[in-house]
């Protein structure tokens, strides 16, 4: 302990003040003590707690600051932050992100074409993606509106099986959007 510089204490309490409270920042009278091998020590005060940390060699980290009183383990301190990171990081890995794909349409689209665009569509959703339908109008095309609306009821009604219709097709600006996601 005496030949490590000062500035490493300075530069691990900055670390750990955002975080969780340890060895000194502790100040509460009394405190519910965990044991270095999880057996329950009672209610101690912190200074206690304290010198059997140090006795140990291990850190005093207080794990549930809400509770009444305070829950303090004694533990290795940069072990328990290694192993909150890897636990961490691997529920990162099992989240699934659902990323929202983009077919775009024009009015005057053929049946081929159409059926191209929805064979796309079920790949992406079998991939558990989300699908947007544009349907996009271009100059004298927005005067037939209207009569296009069909385009995207056919679509829907061909991904009838494998999809719902998540948001209902609704005119922005110069297209009609809809959105199609997994039925579950």
């Amino acid at each position: 302990m005496d030949s490590l510089p000062i500035h490493y204490f300075l530069w691990r309490y900055k670390a750990i003040s955002s975080e969780l409270q340890i060895n000194e920042q502790i100040r509460d009278k009394e405190i519910r003590l965990i044991g270095a091998d999880g057996e329950q020590l009672g209610i101690v005060s912190a200074k206690e707690a304290q010198k059997l940390a140090e006795e140990a060699g291990l850190d005093l980290v207080k794990i549930a600051p809400t509770a009444k009183p305070p829950v303090c383990k004694i533990i290795d301190y940069g072990k328990y932050r290694y192993e909150q990171a890897r636990k961490e990081k691997e529920a990162k890995k099992k989240q699934k992100t659902v990323e929202l794909k983009e077919i775009r349409l024009s009015p005057n689209i053929e049946a081929n074409d159409l059926n191209t665009k929805i064979n796309a569509a079920k790949k992406f959703i079998a991939k558990g993606d989300k699908v947007k339908v544009t349907l996009r109008f271009r100059g004298r095309e927005m005067a037939h509106m209207n009569q296009s609306k069909y385009i995207l009821d056919d679509f829907a009604e061909a991904l009838a099986d494998v999809a719902v219709v998540e948001k209902a097709p609704k005119v922005e600006g110069r297209s009609i959007g809809m959105v199609l996601a997994e039925k579950r």
